[in-house]
C-alpha cells in the first residue's frame, strides 16, 4: 500500500469507485498487472484472439501503481554512456532501439485509433547540465551518440534557459524520438478502451496461485479465478510468483508536483511550453512542465524492503525537491508541491530481463530496469503474441535477453543500495 497518491493520478480528479472482483471466474487468459506490460499484453490478446474471454487483475488503482508513478519519459534508446560498452554495442543498441519503438509505435496507435488522451507530445528530450560535471557527462553522451549513428543536436545556454524559463542549465542536448505523455491518463483511458473485450478488476490482488495441468487457480480476497493461461506482468512481484526467486533489486524513485500554476506564476518560469529535460548526470533532477501547468521534478533512488516506501521516505524525497525547485525557480519555489511519491522500480544485479515462457501456458514479463514506458509497451505486445504461438523480431530479441540471476542476501544488497544512492546523489550535486 503507497503512503501517497501519485500526482499524476491525482490530477485526474474524483475517480469512480474501483471494480473489484466478487465471485469465481473461468476465463481463458488471466493478465496480472495493470502496468505498461500488463495493459498492453491485455489489448494485444483482445485483438489477435477476439472471440477469447480475456481477464485482467490489478492490486490497486490502474494509473496510480508504479507505471503510473513515473516520470512520463516513453524513451526509443535507453542512452547510458557512462556504460563503457554502450558506444561499442551497436548489436544491442539497434536490438534496444527496435522494441522500444515497436512500444511506442503501438502505444500511439492506442492514441490515434482507439482514442486515448494522454497529451501525448512528440517533442523528445533534453539532456541539460549546470555544472562541469554535466558538461562532461554532455560530451561523453554527444560522442558515444555519434558513434552509434544517433542523432542529437547541441543546446546552448540562451536557448536552454529560454526553453525552460531556468537559470540554472548552460548546456543541453537534444534527442529526437521521446514521446512525452501524462502516464496516468494514458493508462486509464487505455484501460476503458478495452471493456469491450477485456473484463479489468481492479484492487484485486492475486494472493496464492496454484499452477495446474488443465487450469490455473489464481486466488484474491473476492474471488479465484481459473485460467487456462497466465501472463504475469506484475514486475517485482512476479518473483512471489514462484519464479527468479531473489532475484529482485527493489528500488524506490520519488517525485514532485506543483499544482497548476497561475498566468502570472507560469510568466515568472517563462518557458516557452511544455518540456522535458534528464539531468546529464543520471543521478540528477529530472523535470518537466505540463500540458496543464504543472511543474513536475524527480529525484533521490532508495532501496525498497519488501518492496515497498513509506511516508518518511517521501518525505525526505521532498526535502531535496524543494532544493531542486529553488535552484530552478528561485522566484516561484516558495508554492511548494500539491504531491509527493514513490514509485518501484525493479532491477536485477545483472540487468537481466524476464521474458518468455516461464511454466506450461504461464508467461511472464518484468525488470525494464528503467525505461519502463516504452519497453513495457513492447514487452507486453511482444508476450501476448508470444502466448498465441506468433513469432517476431521482437520476441526473439526478448527470449535472447539474459534472464536476472541471483542476487546476494537483501542485507547486504540494502546496504550496498544505499550506500550508492546517497554516494551518487552527493556525487551528482549541483546537478540536482
Amino acid at each position: 500500500m503507497e503512503p501517497t497518491q501519485s500526482g499524476w493520478y491525482a490530477a485526474l480528479g474524483p475517480r469512480p469507485a474501483a471494480r473489484s472482483l466478487s465471485q469465481d471466474i473461468t476465463c481463458d487468459y488471466l493478465v496480472v498487472g495493470g502496468g505498461w506490460m500488463g495493459l498492453h499484453a491485455a489489448r494485444r490478446l483482445g485483438e489477435l484472439a477476439p472471440d477469447a474471454h480475456i481477464a485482467l487483475v490489478d492490486a490497486g488503482r490502474i494509473g496510480n501503481g508504479a507505471a503510473g508513478r513515473c516520470a512520463g519519459f516513453a524513451i526509443d534508446l535507453a542512452h547510458n554512456p557512462r556504460n563503457k560498452h554502450f558506444a561499442e554495442d551497436h548489436k544491442g543498441n539497434e536490438e534496444e532501439f527496435h522494441v522500444n519503438s515497436e512500444g511506442i509505435a503501438y502505444m500511439q496507435s492506442a492514441v490515434n485509433e482507439l482514442g486515448v488522451d494522454c497529451d501525448w507530445d512528440p517533442s523528445g528530450k533534453y539532456h541539460a547540465a549546470a555544472t562541469s560535471r554535466g558538461d562532461r557527462c554532455l560530451a561523453e553522451m554527444s560522442e558515444a551518440l555519434a558513434r552509434i549513428g544517433k542523432k542529437h543536436s547541441w543546446i546552448g545556454k540562451n536557448e536552454i534557459q529560454s526553453l525552460t524559463g531556468s537559470r540554472h542549465y548552460h548546456a543541453a542536448i537534444h534527442t529526437p524520438g521521446t514521446i512525452l505523455i501524462q502516464p496516468a491518463k494514458y493508462l486509464v483511458g487505455l484501460m476503458h478502451a478495452l471493456v469491450d473485450y477485456v473484463d479489468v478488476y481492479e484492487k484485486t490482488p492475486v494472493t496464492n496461485i496454484d499452477y495446474a495441468p488443465k487450469f490455473h487457480s489464481c486466488e484474491t480476497p473476492g474471488g479465484v479465478i481459473r485460467a487456462r493461461q497466465v501472463l504475469l506482468c506484475n514486475a517485482a512481484y512476479l518473483t512471489k510468483c514462484g519464479f527468479f526467486k531473489n532475484t529482485a533489486i527493489p528500488v524506490y524513485t520519488y517525485g514532485s508536483m506543483t499544482r497548476e500554476l497561475t498566468r502570472d506564476e507560469l510568466a515568472q518560469v517563462g518557458a516557452r511550453g511544455p518540456f522535458g529535460v534528464i539531468p546529464a548526470e543520471s543521478f540528477g533532477t529530472t523535470m518537466r512542465l505540463t500540458n496543464d501547468n504543472r511543474l513536475f521534478l524527480r529525484n533521490v533512488y532508495s532501496y525498497a524492503r519488501g518492496f515497498q516506501s513509506h511516508q518518511s521516505d517521501v518525505d525526505y524525497a521532498r526535502k531535496h525537491h524543494q532544493i531542486a525547485f529553488d535552484r530552478r525557480y528561485p522566484n516561484l519555489s516558495h508554492i511548494g508541491y500539491e504531491h509527493s511519491w514513490g514509485g518501484l522500480l525493479t532491477m536485477a544485479h545483472n540487468g537481466g530481463m524476464v521474458f518468455g515462457q516461464l511454466a506450461d501456458r504461464v508467461f511472464g514479463a518484468a525488470f525494464c530496469n528503467g525505461t519502463g514506458v516504452a519497453r513495457g509497451a513492447g514487452f507486453g505486445k511482444a508476450l501476448a503474441e508470444l502466448a498465441l504461438g506468433r513469432t517476431s523480431r521482437s520476441i526473439d530479441i526478448l527470449n535472447n535477453r539474459p534472464k536476472p540471476n541471483r542476487g546476494l542476501p537483501d542485507w547486504i544488497t540494502e546496504i550496498g543500495v544505499r550506500m550508492t544512492t546517497k554516494y551518487r546523489l552527493i556525487k551528482a550535486g549541483k546537478e540536482t
